[in-house]
């Protein structure tokens, strides 16, 4: 098992082998998010559901795949280039992806469930996201799992975490998806999303959810 370059976590030094970061596995955190989104785009995408409850479902999938994908944009891709043989090709590959899903979460946004494109755009998102959620477990999760030490995917889920609540909650498929820039610049749209979310009462974590019906 070789070394994924990580920067090291407060207190940890190269020569600590045996230290084990307090956290998450960043394969495991990413993994239980991924059958959540998953979920949620499914009800989404299925007409029977609540008009209400979709209207509920579009805030909250927008806000919560947008923050998981800027999360994985800062970290995890990066170090799927320098981790896996062919990590530069498959970074390229899933965002340019994530691009194309935030597309579709941004004009799904600008629909309402009576809308003739909503059905249409409702289903893509709920495919994209599957095809996502695919990836990672067939061709990102599995190498890095045995490429990686615990404490590595620990560290690295740390931070993914951070920028995870840290991120925007609206889709902006033309802002930067590599660092140094993402890193910069996502923050900072978080900060103003986080307030325009305040101001709106707008739903932004699936927790919301909870006091909607499921269905008709």
């Amino acid at each position: 098992m070789t070394a994924v370059p990580l920067p090291p976590l407060p207190g940890a030094t190269d020569e600590d082998a045996d230290y084990r970061p307090g956290g998450r596995s960043a394969v495991e955190m990413l993994a239980d998010e991924h059958d959540r989104i998953v979920r949620l785009g499914r009800e989404l995408a299925d007409p029977t559901t609540d008009p209400a409850h979709r209207r509920d479902l579009v805030e909250v999938l927008s806000a919560t795949v947008t923050r998981h994908l800027s999360a994985e944009e800062q970290y995890l891709y990066p170090t799927v280039r320098v981790a896996l043989p062919d990590g530069g090709t498959l970074a390229d590959r899933e965002i340019a992806a994530d691009v194309e899903l935030l597309r579709t979460l941004r004009d799904l946004a600008a629909t309402t469930p009576d809308d003739p494109d909503f059905d249409g755009l409702a289903a893509t998102v709920s495919e994209q996201l599957r095809r996502h959620v695919h990836a990672a477990a067939t061709e990102l999760f599995p190498p890095l799992r045995q490429i990686a030490s615990d404490a590595e995917l620990i560290r690295l889920g740390n931070r993914v975490e951070i920028a995870v609540e840290a991120a925007p909650t609206r889709p902006r498929p033309a802002t930067p998806t590599t660092p140094p820039w993402n890193k910069v610049v996502e923050p900072a749209l978080g900060m103003v999303d986080k307030v325009r979310d305040a101001v709106t009462r707008r739903r932004t974590y699936i927790e919301d959810l909870s006091t909607r019906p499921r269905s008709m």
